[in-house]
């Protein structure tokens, strides 16, 4: 079984077509009907994100923790104990293509860091566009990890001790304790998904910050 884990908090704008994406990922012949388990995973919502989830063939947990890193973890879990072989990861904000989880198990890895596109760069000024693309490497054997394209075996995840309980950057801890177990990682841009440049974002100190800082307002 294959398995996805969805973080949340107050997703309501965006949770749908995050669910709907992923969904028809599910779907791709080249899974070859593999099941595909989806975990939403509320985090303090106060919003109408459960509601969303629950019109959806999804498995929806609550926690109460404002941590990425805690959220994710629980989803994780709950995937491996269901019996996931594979975890893949991406964000409420962002909306995969329809081969994503099949282009993630064709690279036969450890691990599947990915890139990502902005769907929409209307809140930010042209310059920000400008010195992210100046600085983002969109080509095989880049560096970048992104918590909304991530895959991992179960195995590899958890002998890496799994996403710690952070508010950001959980995913590079996780990735960094699985180049120390000395892990098979495909850095790929044929695994690619897009995600929201607002500036409403709900990690500090994650993508949203970054390109803040790139406008030189955070």
């Amino acid at each position: 079984m294959i398995g996805v884990v969805i973080p949340a908090h107050n997703e309501e704008q965006c949770l749908e077509k995050c669910l709907q994406s992923v969904l028809a990922a599910a779907a791709h012949p080249l899974l070859a009907a593999e099941r595909v388990d989806i975990v939403v995973v509320l985090d303090s919502c106060s919003d109408g994100s459960r509601a969303i989830a629950e019109r959806y063939a999804v498995t929806v947990i609550e926690v109460q923790a404002r941590s990425v890193g805690v959220a994710r973890a629980a989803g994780a879990h709950a995937l491996i104990d269901a019996g996931a072989r594979w975890l893949a990861c991406t964000d409420a904000d962002t909306t995969v293509p329809t081969d994503w989880l099949a282009a993630q198990l064709a690279h036969g890895a450890d691990a599947v860091c990915g890139v990502v596109e902005v769907d929409d760069w209307s809140p930010h000024h042209q310059q920000v566009r400008a010195r992210y693309e100046a600085c983002y490497t969109d080509c095989d054997g880049h560096s970048h990890i992104h918590g909304a394209n991530l895959g991992v075996t179960s195995v590899a995840y958890l002998q890496a001790g799994g996403f710690p309980a952070l508010a950001c950057h959980e995913d590079v801890h996780l990735v960094r304790a699985l180049e120390a177990l000395g892990a098979r990682i495909a850095w790929s841009r044929s695994v690619r998904v897009r995600t929201s440049a607002r500036t409403d974002f709900r990690a500090q100190g994650g993508f949203g910050s970054y390109l803040l800082g790139l406008a030189g307002t955070a």
